[in-house]
């Protein structure tokens, strides 16, 4: 899942490309030896970099994540290398409500304004 464009800015030096992001991005890495961490909700999930994954077998791609979804917080107990399915798995229940609000306030903003705008 692409990060939004208003939290891009919230990474250290504003972009995941930044050499702030990179070097801490590296150090999880070597934290972890390269191999994830374990999720919240797959805790013995423990592939490698590059294998195929045990349960989807398509190749394991390592990601940063925020466990507290802010990309502000780089505390480095707050971040943990996972695998793409553990990351977009931990991160769902947080994307399923940002998208409700997101509906609500748009519902509100039309129902205040009316549904043409004026």
């Amino acid at each position: 899942m692409p990060i939004a464009p208003e939290n891009m800015t919230k990474y250290p030096g504003g972009s995941i490309r930044s050499p702030e992001w990179r070097r801490i991005r590296s150090e999880i890495q070597r934290r972890a030896s390269d191999r994830r961490e374990g999720s919240p909700l797959y805790p013995d999930c423990r592939a490698p970099d590059g294998a195929p994954h045990p349960e989807t077998g398509g190749p394991v791609v390592l990601t940063v994540a925020h466990l507290d979804h802010d990309p502000a917080n780089n505390d480095r107990a707050n971040l943990r290398l996972l695998c793409q399915r553990c990351h977009n798995a931990h991160d769902a229940p947080h994307r399923r409500a940002t998208a409700a609000r997101r509906a609500r306030a748009a519902k509100a903003i039309a129902d205040l304004f009316g549904k043409d705008g004026e």
